[in-house]
């Protein structure tokens, strides 16, 4: 049986994300029907008029149900990129922002403007509502280092170092949230506990576009890198001889990496796992090369989002189950299996 070609891949994914899309808005505590959606888009374009026993479920649509899916979408996309991306920057198939102290990081520094923002001690006063964001990126950039210098501190990428730092980094960070946590007020307390658990629940279109306005212009940067991590993954000094300048390369990629997770992290909270599951499947699915890895794993990662989220929003409904419970349910066994092989290759090589 032919395979598919990358564009094929590409263009099924797309249909599948856009039949799940579909589903998300329509799916929820609110039921709205396709041609009710259609009708709520037209009217959001200026195109048509909604009945006045239609304004409750127009308000509900377009304030939560839509920014909702948007910033999921997104969010899905910048962790299944950022999964694959950190792959090919640290040359190992099991690191993911998770692992290796990007998320953690970003949510101890959301986490110290969430407790001390309007406190005597605070210093993101001027920052305003970039704070938040701001922070985060400067906690996960800070967790990424850290782990990164570890991981490649004698020229060549340690598995075991990379895998021993990225838990001792995330215990720290982990730490630190959990003392912010201590001493925060009761409602302070309840949302960063929520929020670690990664949510879509607090989905407004300030967080939705910001995330999305961050994540597109990263996106265009880094799916034109393609070639250079294929080039990287045959080894820094390879990269070199073929025209590639490693280092910078690496700094400016991790940079956007770090980037796009933190600010989603800063929106949605800690979501675990998704970008380490959706390089692989597209791996399975067709090719390792990065051409071809970088678009298919955003439209893998916002593909599987949607379905999560649309699987938390139902499993316990009216109520919603974090979608950070789902994909650590999910995530974890598949990890141990992939872990397990990558040190069964290395045994019989």
């Amino acid at each position: 049986m032919r395979r598919l070609s990358w564009i094929q891949v590409n263009v099924l994914l797309a249909c599948l994300l856009a039949g799940c899309v579909l589903l998300a808005l329509s799916a929820g505590s609110f039921y709205f029907a396709p041609a009710q959606i259609a009708r709520f888009l037209a009217h959001g374009l200026g195109l048509g008029a909604i009945a006045p026993e239609e304004t409750l479920d127009l308000n509900v649509f377009t304030t939560l149900r839509l920014p909702r899916v948007l910033l999921c979408g997104v969010t899905g996309a910048t962790l299944g990129l950022s999964g694959t991306l950190m792959q090919g920057l640290f040359r190992n198939p099991i690191v993911e922002p998770g692992l290796a102290g990007t998320s953690a990081g970003a949510a101890l520094g959301a986490s110290s403007v969430f407790v001390l923002g309007n406190s005597a001690l605070s210093f993101t006063a001027p920052l305003g509502t970039a704070a938040v964001p701001v922070m985060a990126f400067a906690g996960g950039m800070l967790a990424t280092l850290v782990v990164f210098r570890i991981a490649t501190l004698f020229g060549h990428t340690d598995v075991l170092a990379l895998l021993l730092a990225g838990i001792a980094v995330n215990a720290m960070c982990n730490a630190g949230t959990g003392f912010l946590s201590y001493i925060a007020r009761d409602p302070q307390a309840r949302n960063i506990t929520f929020w670690n658990l990664g949510t879509f629940t607090t989905a407004d279109w300030r967080g939705s576009l910001l995330v999305t306005a961050i994540f597109l212009p990263c996106l265009i940067l880094i799916l034109r890198r393609g070639k250079d991590l294929n080039a990287l993954m045959l080894g820094e000094d390879d990269a070199a001889y073929l025209g590639f300048d490693p280092e910078r390369l690496v700094w400016r990629l991790l940079v956007l990496n770090t980037l796009i997770v933190s600010v989603a992290t800063a929106m949605v909270g800690v979501i675990a796992f998704v970008g380490l599951i959706v390089p692989h499947m597209m791996r399975l699915l067709r090719s390792s090369d990065y051409r071809f890895l970088l678009p298919a794993s955003a439209l893998g990662g916002a593909l599987l989002m949607e379905a999560i989220d649309v699987v938390a929003r139902l499993v316990i409904r009216p109520a919603e189950l974090p979608v950070g419970i789902i994909t650590a349910l999910i995530g974890a066994p598949i990890f141990l299996w992939i872990l397990l092989a990558h040190r069964r290759r290395i045994a019989s090589a």
